[in-house]
């Protein structure tokens, strides 16, 4: 039997942690344990002590130093279901006749408060302790769909979920981050512009809108609108051009049930989803029902977030090896006994760097728990040391081979020192080892293909790259622009017809801007958008050349959003590549990049909606050098809407402000017209 002294020593003990593990994953952005293992400890301490004050705090309190931000609305967590059972009682208790519920996906991201003042953003601030965050107002605005302006000049705080697609995290960072969470979080809250990711590689999600009171908001804010509902609220968003989560409306009868039927539904296509979800949100719809059942000092009682079941399995590591990526950095990879997580059968799993396998403490024959991360990429989250078969065993899923043999004899993991495809020496660039041999292979291998992504060369992809190389038909990007057709047509399952698409797909990316040029290199750091503030500032190659030949990388920190590091890194990339680039231009033709600013669109602002016969980038850039602006949503500031077909709202909401709406034909017709010239050398970008 335990003392009061043992009790209490241990309810400070869980506070203790629950406060760290909160500012972790709230603030940090680094959570050390998974969320199964923090609600454990939660729960732990509800039952030892129900009032404990640390129950009533949601994450931490931000950063010290950084500005801090009070939430008018404080932003509560939710409280949690994982059974058919939990969602079944929330019901009943609930429920009161004629009830309405709302889901919604859950969002793995990082939750943001948006404030409009007179329909105008003036902040947005992380969740941090519930009732105070940070103010992360300037990356916020560079987060494409988060409108500067509302259609309507009203006070409301919106809220909702910053994110990263999966498809960008796969193509751009996943070398360099173990999820997209994190990556969301820090770029939302850095503070420099080099950090790994950017927030206008971000994606908002809006949940709900707050409106003040008539003592609290502006004199000059208009009247909130009349809602009853949370479904009406998610509509009005989408009406001024923020856009919510998606969501469903339940009513009748058996809500219970349909409410467990639409979990099930969302497990099976959550694979499919484009954003990483850990489950569902379910909430009263009627806003007065909410009043009337209210809320704790931690979470709402109208409300309940139901989490997919950890997708978690046990096995053994036999061996771990090394990969190189595109940009040199060399990853440790797993290799497991297969298990099954998430119906999927699993072999090998990252380990992100040489700091994840010091933190886990891993050695070879280790037992470990696994997860599948929104059921993509699968990781090792813990290590249990050596256990016995019987214990392995015992932890499989009934549907997967057991574990057969010997487990392997304890060793340390081996860290490479050499690069495991050209064999040169390893440097130790923080927590990670880099390649930084420009000629090796792998780097060979996926630079070509991130070129091919870069210029959209389609038909040009992977497995045609592995091939080519395989058959010592390209060394380089520059070889690509060598090939003939004889070469590719005789390649294996190759027709005719094919070889003369790859070869006039080749051919018609010879012609570039400044600014493509520079983004398909894939150095490190200089995506699309910091291309383009380079090539502006260059103007043309030989004037970046001759930059480079000086080595003066802080003369390019006067660049807009350029730091120390981008420039070093923008420098030595060039630096590394001068026989490549020297090479590819005696293949290719690099316009100059237009920098004016002047043109027949000046003053304007444009938005484009709808599916367009052209690339919406090629567009956007033929707008912007003729001197227009681009936004993202519909507002009383905007001047043309641009539509393509398949439109939605944003054009019924345009011809309610009477905004000029042109087709993608009348826009043709524009640049067409008297005073208004496309040079010979931007064809290529302009003319299809």
């Amino acid at each position: 039997m335990s003392t009061i002294d043992e009790d209490d020593g241990l309810i400070e003990e869980l506070a203790q942690k629950i406060a760290y593990h909160s500012d972790l994953y709230y603030n940090q952005a680094a959570p050390e344990i998974s969320d199964a293992q923090f609600d454990s400890l939660f729960e732990k301490l509800k039952a030892l002590a129900p009032e404990h004050p640390q129950l009533s705090k949601v994450g931490s309190d931000p950063d010290p130093g950084s500005v801090k931000v009070k939430h008018l609305f404080p932003m509560k967590s939710l409280d949690k279901a994982v059974t058919a059972e939990e969602i079944i009682h929330y019901c009943e208790v609930t429920t009161e006749g004629g009830e309405r519920y709302i889901a919604q996906p859950k969002f793995d991201g990082s939750a943001l408060s948006l404030e409009y003042r007179c329909g105008r953003l003036v902040r947005a601030a992380t969740r941090g302790s519930g009732t105070r965050g940070e103010d992360v107002t300037r990356n916020a605005r560079l987060i494409a769909n988060i409108p500067e302006t509302l259609g309507t000049k009203v006070d409301v705080h919106i809220r909702g979920e910053v994110m990263m697609s999966l498809d960008l995290f796969e193509q751009k960072y996943s070398e360099v981050s173990p999820n997209p969470r994190n990556l969301a979080a820090g770029a939302l809250r850095q503070k420099h512009e080099d950090g790994k990711a950017h927030a206008s590689d971000l994606i908002f999600r809006a949940y709900d809108a707050k409106f003040p009171d008539a003592k609290t908001r502006h004199p000059k804010s208009e009247e909130p609108p009349l809602v009853e509902c949370d479904s009406e609220i998610l509509e009005w968003l989408e009406k001024v051009g923020v856009e919510p989560a998606p969501w469903m409306v339940f009513q009748g009868e058996n809500l219970g049930a349909a409410l467990v039927t639409h979990t099930q539904e969302w497990a099976e296509k959550r694979s499919e989803f484009g954003f990483e979800i850990d489950g569902l949100v379910f909430k009263l719809d009627h806003l007065s029902r909410r009043e009337l059942i209210g809320s704790t000092a931690h979470h709402p009682r109208w409300a309940i977030a139901w989490k997919f079941p950890p997708e978690e399995a046990f096995s053994v590591l036999l061996a771990v090896d090394w990969q190189t990526g595109r940009t040199g950095v060399v990853t440790p990879v797993a290799r497991i006994a297969p298990q099954k997580v998430g119906g999927v059968t699993v072999e090998n799993v990252t380990l992100h760097n040489i700091r994840e396998i010091e933190r886990l403490n891993l050695s070879i024959g280790d037992v470990v728990k696994i997860v599948r991360r929104g059921d993509v990429i699968p990781k090792i989250i813990e290590s249990l040391g050596k256990a016995s078969i019987t214990d392995l065993q015992g932890r499989v899923h009934a549907d997967t081979t057991p574990f057969k043999g010997e487990l392997p004899a304890p060793t340390p993991i081996p860290i490479a020192n050499t690069c495991p495809s050209c064999q040169s020496d390893l440097i130790l660039d923080g927590a990670f080892l880099r390649c930084n041999y420009v000629d090796c292979d792998a780097k060979i291998s996926r630079a070509l293909i991130y070129w091919c992504r870069a210029l959209e060369m389609d038909g040009v992809g992977e497995k045609l790259i592995e091939l080519l190389l395989e058959n010592n038909l390209i060394t380089s990007i520059a070889d690509l622009y060598r090939l003939q057709h004889h070469q590719i047509v005789a390649l294996e399952r190759m027709g005719e017809k094919s070889a003369t698409n790859i070869i006039a797909e080749i051919h018609s990316s010879r012609e570039m801007s400044l600014s493509q040029f520079l983004h398909a290199l894939g150095m490190p750091r200089i995506g699309p958008e910091v291309a383009t503030a380079i090539a502006q500032y260059f103007v043309s190659l030989d004037a970046l050349l001759m930059w480079a030949d000086k080595g003066e990388a802080e003369s390019l920190t006067t660049v807009d959003g350029i730091g120390d590091k981008v420039a070093e890194i923008f420098l030595q990339g060039v630096i590394e590549r001068n026989s490549l680039i020297a090479d590819l231009i005696s293949y290719l033709f690099i316009s100059a990049e237009e920098v004016s600013s002047i043109g027949r669109f000046s003053g304007k602002t444009f938005c484009i909606t709808g599916s367009l016969s052209q690339p919406r980038k090629r567009i956007q850039e033929r707008i912007t050098k003729a001197g227009g602006k681009i936004v993202s949503s519909v507002g009383p500031n905007l001047d043309i809407l641009v539509v393509g077909e398949k439109v939605g709202s944003k054009l019924a909401k345009a011809e309610s402000l009477g905004i000029e709406v042109w087709s993608e034909e009348q826009l043709d017709l524009k640049f067409n017209s008297d005073g208004l010239t496309i040079p010979d050398s931007a064809k290529t970008i302009f003319d299809y």
